[in-house]
């Protein structure tokens, strides 16, 4: 297959990008590594089997169209996006370029390349605030984002069932729970394992945010890769919630990675920080169903990975 990876050189799309050309596959890859890496791409590039084209380019120019359209894929992975909640409150206008716009690009190159199918990646973040009542949440849960970065997400789902109505373009959206692994940038806007994972290799001590039990569903990025390859295999279209379906406390977190990595000192407890959910959990009863999905790594067994690349491939700070 010839397929188009947006945001491929990120931690998630260079997974998605290794799983691809390990089956043979020709990928090419669009990323403006703003926050990817070009090194990224070195074990996709070493296979013997498919294909890794790299094109550094922001996804929202005008010219990500025509590179996508003169690509002819048969699939488009679109994880290229504005991740920060944060920054998408403090400029919702460049977020909404990045993320509505840069979508529109990409979803006209595949229209006009023949494209069999598109798989955007969303998040959790589309479901807003909901009373506890209501966890795990499934797919038919009334969505209401509180941050511009959610509201994006929401509409690039919606863009992508127009665009089947009106162009017969196959479109399957995948909600994101907190995804971590190998190559996951401990900087900016890092997942808490990757930002663990520096700080206790490093003997520094780590922060908790409020009491430490929050919870959040914490999914390995070889799973999410899987889930990618699923979605876009099949025919079915819609949103699914890609996520193991486990709570995990921060602080159940931190102790589990503090035994791994040999460490035995307490964190430091910190002010809550305000606006953070106590609780998130979504149900992927759905994509079991559906898509044949299932996660298969354990927490543990993943933390024990992530933390071996984080000493393996340590960052400066």
């Amino acid at each position: 297959m010839r397929a188009v990876v947006t945001g491929g050189a990120g931690f998630i799309g260079s997974t998605l990008v290794d799983c691809l050309v390990g089956r043979g596959d020709n990928v090419l890859v669009i990323d403006d590594l703003s926050s990817g890496s070009d090194e990224n791409l070195t074990a996709g590039r070493a296979s013997e089997l498919g294909s890794v084209t790299l094109e550094v380019l922001d996804v929202a120019h005008e010219n990500t169209t025509k590179v996508v359209a003169s690509f002819r894929p048969d699939i488009v992975f679109h994880l290229a996006a504005q991740i920060n909640v944060t920054h998408s409150v403090e400029d919702p206008i460049n977020d909404a370029r990045i993320n509505v716009i840069g979508l529109l690009r990409v979803l006209e190159g595949a229209r006009l390349g023949d494209a069999k199918k598109v798989v955007f990646t969303s998040s959790g973040a589309i479901y807003g605030e909901v009373d506890e009542s209501q966890l795990p949440l499934a797919e038919h849960a009334q969505r209401k984002p509180l941050s511009p970065y959610g509201v994006t997400k929401l509409a690039g789902a919606t863009y992508l069932d127009a665009y089947g109505a009106m162009h017969g373009l196959g479109g399957t959206t995948l909600a994101l729970a907190n995804v971590y692994g190998p190559r996951q940038d401990p900087h900016g806007e890092a997942g808490v394992i990757a930002i663990f994972a520096k700080r206790l290799l490093a003997d520094r001590a780590c922060a908790i945010f409020g009491s430490g039990e929050q919870t959040r569903d914490f999914v390995f990025v070889g799973d999410v890769a899987s889930a990618f390859l699923k979605a876009g295999d099949r025919n079915h279209g819609g949103l699914f919630n890609i996520v193991t379906g486990v709570e995990t406390s921060v602080n159940k977190l931190y102790r589990s990675m503090a035994s791994l990595a040999g460490k035995n000192y307490d964190p430091d407890h910190k002010v809550e920080r305000t606006g953070e959910l106590r609780r998130s959990a979504l149900d992927s009863t759905l994509a079991a169903k559906k898509l044949d999905w299932f996660p298969t790594t354990s927490l543990d067994n993943g933390l024990r990975e992530t933390l071996n690349w984080f000493a393996a491939n340590p960052s400066p700070d």
